[in-house]
C-alpha cells in the first residue's frame, strides 16, 4: 500500500512579486517623476547574478536534503524566489534613487556635462549649415545615453557630444537636394547591439528655430528631453526603446504639427500648447494615460479649441509598458 505523499509546500514568491509589482506600477502612475531607467540600465547585470546565485542555491538545498531522505526538499522560499524579491528591492532603491533626477521643472540648460566623468570619456562639437536649403529633414539615432534638443540655433544645428572613446563620434552627414536639406546623425552600427558597461552618451543640440523640419528620432534606451517650443517642426516621428521622454510643444506655433510617439518600456510626458487646437490619440499597453487642461472623447484627448484655430498639434502616442501623461498649458 502506497503512503500518502506529505503535502507539498507552496511558495509565496509568486504572490509576493504581483503584490510589489502592482504596489510599483501604482506609485509610478503617482509620482511618475520617480526614474529608475538610468540605474537599471547600469546594474542590469546584477539580474543575471542574482538569478544564477539563485539556482545555485536551490540545487545545493535539493542536493543536502534529498541525502537526508526527505521525500519533500522544496524550501518554502527557494532561492529563485529569494533572488526575485532581492531585485524588486533592488528595482524599489533604484526608483527611489531616481526621484530628483528627472522632474518636471528639469526644463534647465542641458548643455552644461551632469558631472558625470570617465577615463574613456570624449568631447566633440560640430555645427551644420543650411547651405542654402528652406527645410529640412533632421534624422536623429542615439541607441542609449542622453539626447536633449532645443531651438535657438543660427545654423541648422549646434551639436556637442560627450561619448565613449571607443564607440567613436556620432557620424554626421548633411546634403541638400532642391532646396531641401538631409541631416542625419548617429552612432556607429556596432553600438546598436548589446549594451555592456557604461552607456553614457550625452547629445546636447540646437535646432534652427525658423526653419521648417521634419523631425525623426530613434532612441535606445536612456532619456529624451525634446524642448521644441519656438522650433517650426511640422512632422515628427519619436521611437523610444525605454526609458524617459520629455516633449515640449507648448506656445506660438507658426504651423501645424504632426506627430507619433511609440514607445516601449518607460514614461512619457508631453507639454502641448494652450492657444491652438490639440488632437492627442493616446494609448498605454500596461500603464496609464493621464490629460490636464484636455478633455477625453473615447482614447482621444482634446482641447476647447480643436478645429477652431488655422494650426494644430495632431498627435498619435502609443505606449508599452508605463505611462503617458499630457500637459496643456
Amino acid at each position: 500500500m502506497d503512503l500518502p505523499r506529505p503535502p507539498r509546500h507552496h511558495s509565496f514568491v509568486g504572490p509576493i512579486i504581483l503584490i510589489v509589482l502592482g504596489a510599483l506600477l501604482l506609485i509610478w502612475n503617482v509620482y511618475p517623476v520617480l526614474n529608475p531607467w538610468p540605474i537599471l540600465f547600469r546594474f542590469w547585470p546584477l539580474i543575471l547574478i542574482l538569478i544564477g546565485l539563485g539556482k545555485i542555491w536551490d540545487s545545493y538545498y535539493l542536493h543536502r536534503h534529498m541525502e537526508g531522505g526527505e521525500t519533500s526538499a522544496e524550501p518554502l522560499i527557494s532561492g529563485m524566489g529569494i533572488a526575485w524579491i532581492l531585485l524588486l528591492i533592488f528595482f524599489v532603491l533604484a526608483m527611489w534613487h531616481g526621484r530628483d533626477r528627472w522632474n518636471d521643472n528639469s526644463w534647465h540648460d542641458s548643455w552644461a556635462w551632469h558631472g558625470r566623468s570617465f577615463a574613456d570619456e570624449s568631447h566633440d562639437t560640430q555645427a551644420v549649415e543650411l547651405q542654402g536649403a528652406t527645410s529640412a529633414d533632421v534624422d536623429l539615432n542615439i541607441p542609449a545615453g542622453e539626447l536633449t534638443v532645443a531651438g535657438g540655433s543660427s545654423h541648422l544645428m549646434d551639436a556637442e557630444f560627450r561619448h565613449v572613446s571607443s564607440q567613436g563620434k556620432p557620424d554626421v552627414n548633411y546634403s541638400v537636394s532642391g532646396g531641401r536639406g538631409e541631416l542625419r546623425v548617429e552612432q556607429g552600427e556596432n553600438t546598436w547591439h548589446t549594451h555592456f558597461g557604461n552607456e553614457d552618451n550625452e547629445w546636447n543640440m540646437r535646432l534652427a528655430n525658423d526653419v521648417p523640419l521634419d523631425l525623426h528620432v530613434q532612441m535606445g534606451a536612456g532619456h529624451s528631453s525634446l524642448r521644441l517650443n519656438g522650433v517650426n517642426v511640422k512632422n515628427l516621428d519619436i521611437h523610444m526603446g525605454a526609458g524617459q521622454l520629455d516633449l515640449d510643444l507648448s506656445g506660438e506655433r507658426k504651423t501645424s504639427v504632426d506627430g507619433t510617439i511609440e514607445g516601449g518600456v518607460g514614461q512619457a510626458t508631453v507639454y502641448l500648447p494652450k492657444d491652438i487646437g490639440v488632437h492627442v490619440d493616446a494609448s498605454g499597453g500596461i500603464g496609464s494615460v493621464s490629460a490636464r487642461g484636455l478633455k477625453q472623447d473615447g482614447s482621444s484627448y482634446v482641447n476647447e479649441l480643436y478645429g477652431k484655430t488655422p494650426t494644430s498639434v495632431e498627435l498619435t502616442i502609443h505606449g508599452g509598458v508605463g505611462s503617458i501623461r499630457l500637459v496643456a498649458e
